[in-house]
């Protein structure tokens, strides 16, 4: 994408004129072999920290010894600090998004997309979570049930407004196969090729409907995962770096099509254990995507990524350009990302709560003028309870 705004000023098109906008007050189990994540080791049975959040039965070769898409290697010299385990690239033609992971108590997972329209004039983010991990039903619950605290987070940002919705559900809403999700009423379906979220939820804090379809088609898939420190607690995996979307919205009446990002996160204990705070961005290239995370650990040194990817989701490894500081938030939130000048700017807010941040920057990145989506998160506002006390008037329990 290049650095052009995105949401330049004029009336949302829809399929429908007379609904037209978004209302304005909305503004923003089979066998599961373990895995080990030592350094530059193959996988192999036995000492599996991350037994409990990750999911193996998509992998398309399953016989012992041989890692997914039939390679017989590890990611290459990477360490468990942000190192990797899975093959670097290719499609593992099996693989799926595991929907039917085993979360343990205090742990979590999630799967989030997001997507700008072709136009810029349109952008949205899903995230579907099993232990909720920013819940404050969760954490006042003791976090001892995971699967009772699920929810489907859906905003979508239009020109002049957007709308989030984000209910949290109990166990008995909650439906999970390898690679289907329910959550209420809205549930996540992959076959193989492409995944299809079928909507139903109520915006919030000002109630409203939201229903409608998204569908997101890989143009590569990504099957190995991150370990994102040095406890092997946490671990992420950029299943689809790039991806079509197709969004076609029954209410709000709104139909678009854009480039966009599917990933997965999951950790076996609290999240604002392992980590402080962090950033996170990807941007769509001409030639696929680029993605950078930056996080401060409890436990060991800062993790800085700087990953490319081609289109077919191979995975170069790149030296981390300066640090680029970025105006903080209206709630004071700090921000940063990196750029090869070491300057950034932010182009459109899209969330500014008092522990997180959404935006739109632009920068010049590995030789690229680019925008990317971009995240603040910081772990330590998270846990403050005021800040918990905030969270219901977003994040309704039903």
């Amino acid at each position: 994408m290049r650095a052009s705004s995105l949401w330049p000023s004029g009336a949302m098109r829809t399929e429908d004129r007379s609904r037209s906008r978004l209302d304005p007050q909305n503004d923003a189990r089979g066998f599961r072999p373990p895995l080990s994540v030592d350094a530059g080791g193959a996988l192999r049975p036995g000492d599996s920290r991350l037994e409990g959040v990750v999911c193996a039965r998509g992998v398309h070769d399953e016989t012992s010894g041989s890692l997914s898409g039939g390679r017989q290697r590890t990611s290459g010299p990477w360490s468990a600090d942000g190192g990797a385990f899975g093959p670097t690239g290719g499609v593992a033609r099996g693989a799926g998004p595991c929907f039917d992971t085993d979360v343990e108590p205090g742990g979590y997972a999630w799967w989030y997309i997001d997507a700008i329209s072709d136009d810029r004039q349109f952008g949205l983010t899903a995230i579907a979570f099993v232990g909720s991990v920013f819940s404050p039903y969760y954490a006042w619950a003791g976090r001892r049930d995971p699967l009772n605290h699920c929810a489907l987070n859906l905003a979508l940002y239009g020109p002049r407004a957007s709308l989030w919705a984000m209910t949290e559900r109990g166990r008995s809403a909650v439906m999970r196969s390898f690679d289907a999700l329910t959550i209420g009423r809205s549930t996540a379906a992959w076959d193989g090729e492409a995944l299809r979220l079928t909507l139903d939820e109520r915006a919030a804090p000002v109630p409203r409907r939201i229903r409608g379809r998204i569908e997101l088609r890989p143009e590569a898939i990504h099957p190995g995962a991150f370990v994102m420190e040095e406890a092997g607690r946490h671990w992420w995996r950029p299943f689809a770096p790039r991806a079509r979307v197709v969004v076609n919205m029954e209410e709000p009446a709104l139909s678009w099509r854009g480039l966009g990002y599917f990933d997965q996160n999951a950790g076996a204990e609290p999240i604002e254990r392992g980590f402080s705070s962090w950033t996170w961005s990807r941007a769509a290239t001409p030639d696929g995507a680029a993605i950078l995370y930056d996080a401060v650990r409890r436990r060991g040194p800062p993790l800085s990524l700087a990953l490319t990817f081609d289109r077919h989701a191979e995975c170069e490894r790149r030296e981390p350009p300066p640090s680029a500081s970025l105006p903080r938030t209206r709630w004071g939130l700090r921000r940063a990302t990196r750029a090869d000048d070491g300057r950034a700017s932010a182009v459109r807010s899209l969330e500014d709560t008092p522990f997180y941040a959404r935006s739109v920057v632009a920068h010049e990145l590995f030789d690229e003028r680019l925008e990317s989506v971009h995240e603040s998160l910081s772990l330590d506002r998270f846990v403050n309870p005021a800040v918990r006390l905030m969270l219901p008037f977003r994040m309704p329990r039903r």
